[in-house]
């Protein structure tokens, strides 16, 4: 009986470091895991920023996004037919609906009528 109460007192006295142990491995690989991937984009972004330092990727950006042209070279603009922006649909000629019957009685029980002369 005095073991078992012993072994008993020993479970609970290791329960909780133990607990505590595999709760900070558990954080220490999710860390870990973080740490990875920020430094993959730490990567990508410092390959970002010297492909933006290339005189010849900043040329081609100009071109395309901003439709920049080198001096002496003439602008040309090709519009091909059905690439535009589709047209806005019309605006609806339809004339405004009545008020329903409820509504004009409505209006004829909470309005005082005009007094005549």
């Amino acid at each position: 009986m005095i073991l078992a109460a012993v072994l008993c007192g020993l479970a609970l006295t290791l329960a909780v470091p133990t607990r505590t142990y595999f709760s900070q491995r558990a954080e220490a690989a999710a860390l870990a895991e973080e740490r990875a991937e920020l430094d993959a984009d730490l990567a990508a972004l410092r390959d970002r920023r010297a492909q933006q330092q290339d005189p010849a990727y900043i040329r081609t950006e100009a071109r395309e996004r901003l439709r920049l042209v080198m001096p002496g070279e003439t602008p040309y603009i090709v519009q091909v037919p059905g690439i535009e922006a589709p047209a806005p649909p019309p605006m609806s000629t339809r004339t405004a609906e009545p008020d329903p019957w409820y509504t004009d009685l409505w209006r004829s029980i909470s309005e005082p009528a005009p007094e005549g002369p």
